[in-house]
């Protein structure tokens, strides 16, 4: 059996037809940028996330450059954020002038430590980003709190966590900002690039839709140096189509979340995510992400495998696991703090040793509201064998 870690054919099937049918709407109405689709979207998607106001642009990483731009951060100032996330956390950072400054991750959710946030504020810092990471909402009091304190500004990073929630308010609703990716393996995907921004301030929506269209708040006046990062109607038709079945999708994920975990979690040298994180509804499930903790699985497989020594537990374990049809992602095995692109932000090996570790060992399996039973079943069967259990 060959197991994808992530497959959009069984969704295709299911509401190929609806899909085909608003995007024909959109081709026999002539409107391709813009026009009634894009603007349902928004308003969908504004009520959804419980704002005043969503703008979409062309990709997750063009929505955290608006916001920031929206916010007049820029030269010399500095952003604190995680460096255990996809690459365009930082970049969109730096790409505005200012200068990501990084702080290490809880052990238990990955998540950026929030007691470390005030160590790391400087004359020069002018935001918080934090990063709802696999679909994990961070504790988005506890960030408010000390923006307010710090009179920070806070521009969410929800690129992996539509339809995710902190204490039942979605998240992207807490801060100035939100921003969402609407990549094709994101729990609300397009059939392409797609983004949003998402806020309560009718003065930062009014800038971002400018800086979005070349910074032209009415046709053929530009007040602003801005960009072309617009939603284009087509993936518009897709994300309505979607977005009504979101928190059904996240419900499915979280019934194989529930599985996994209770199906693996007497395997020794394998760290589940925790309970609390199953009894915690706002998880969306975007990712499900394991750690290869010790050297058990080494040891099992010695009587079988060759050149074992020179490679690691979790790379040893992704390697066996496709051998077998499984595949796996592994989000991410090098930190941003340690990119070749940051080496001037002067970060060494074990500046952040927590981030460094977990780096080393996650990975995530097979995931997606339309998994089925046997498949799930034929992973869990396969982990246990090579643990020997």
């Amino acid at each position: 059996m060959q197991i994808p870690p992530f497959s959009l054919e069984a969704q295709i099937s299911e509401i190929g037809e609806e899909i085909e049918e608003a995007l024909i709407k959109v081709f026999r109405s002539g409107k391709y940028i813009g026009g009634e689709e894009v603007a349902s979207f928004e308003k969908a998607f504004a009520l959804a996330i419980e704002t005043s106001f969503s703008v979409s642009c062309n990709s997750g990483t063009d929505a955290l450059i608006l916001a920031l731009r929206s916010l007049n951060i820029g030269q010399g100032d500095e952003v604190i954020t995680s460096s255990f996330s996809f690459f365009a956390t930082a970049e969109a950072i730096t790409s505005v002038g200012a200068r990501p400054v990084f702080v290490d991750i809880e052990p238990e959710n990955y998540l950026m430590d929030l007691g470390l946030i005030e160590k790391a504020i400087t004359s020069r810092t002018k935001a918080i980003l934090p990063v709802h990471l696999f679909g994990h909402p961070l504790d988005m009091d506890k960030v408010m709190a000390i923006a307010e304190e710090n009179n920070l500004k806070v521009v969410e990073d929800c690129a992996q966590a539509a339809g995710a929630h902190w204490r039942g308010k979605p998240v992207g609703s807490y801060g100035d900002v939100g921003c969402f990716s609407f990549f094709p393996t994101k729990n609300l995907g397009a059939a392409g690039d797609g983004g949003a921004v998402t806020t309560n301030d009718f003065d930062l929506a009014k800038i971002i839709r400018e800086l979005a269209i070349h910074g032209m708040p009415k046709r053929y006046l530009h007040t602003n140096i801005g960009y072309n990062s617009r939603l284009d109607s087509l993936q518009a038709a897709i994300l309505n189509v979607k977005l009504k079945r979101l928190n059904k999708w996240i419900e499915q994920r979280k019934a194989i979340a529930i599985n996994y975990i209770n199906k693996l979690s007497m395997i020794e040298g394998i760290k589940l995510p925790s309970n609390t994180l199953i009894n915690n509804s706002g998880h969306s499930w975007n990712q499900f992400v394991i750690r290869i903790m010790n050297n058990s699985f080494v040891e099992n497989l010695k009587s079988t495998s060759e050149n074992v020594s020179d490679i690691s537990n979790r790379d040893l374990f992704q390697t066996e696991l496709h051998s077998l049809g499984v595949n796996t992602i592994i989000y991410y095995p090098v930190p941003i703090h340690l990119q070749p692109a940051y080496k001037e932000l002067g970060y060494k090996e074990g500046s952040l040793p927590i981030t460094e570790k977990v780096c080393s060992q996650v990975i995530s399996l097979p995931i997606f509201p339309e998994f089925k039973s046997i498949q799930q079943l034929y992973v869990i069967d396969t982990i246990k064998e090579l643990f020997g259990k």
